[in-house]
């Protein structure tokens, strides 16, 4: 639930390298950059359980852009420049269960200027605003 502990559990279930910054913008370049060794070249579906325990933390919406960031990242196959990446697109995503379900709850806590966030009976979905990050 706090930001170390969201920190150490993505580092550790995804076999993140020694020199991880456990940071903000270190997980979203340990997120974008993910091998093939940890996703079979496939990509990864990320599920939160019980998201309903880090909701009202003050870094909720934080972690959501960060996610959005690196999902992103990974899912294009060029660099932060436009220039052709290295390495091919990896299909990322992130998915959060809660056990109390109330889009709209969700929404406000998610909606932020650099996020486009819809929302449906039984879904929230957020993603990066081009006008604000492309």
């Amino acid at each position: 639930m706090t930001e170390q502990g969201i920190h150490r559990c993505f580092a550790e279930v995804l076999q993140f390298p020694g020199y991880y910054g456990a940071n903000w913008d270190a997980l979203v370049d340990c997120l974008s950059d993910l091998c093939g060794e940890v996703t079979g070249g496939v990509g990864i579906v990320g599920v939160i359980h019980d998201a309903d325990l880090i909701l009202d933390a003050d870094h909720f919406p934080l972690l959501v852009s960060v996610l959005c960031q690196a999902a992103d990242r990974a899912n294009t196959s060029a660099d932060l420049d436009g220039f052709p990446s290295d390495r091919p697109a990896l299909s990322e995503h992130f998915h959060f269960e809660f056990r109390d379900f109330d889009p709209e709850n969700i929404a406000l806590r998610v909606r932020q200027p650099d996020l486009i966030v819809t929302t449906g009976a039984d879904h929230v979905a957020a993603a990066l605003n081009p006008e604000v990050w492309h």
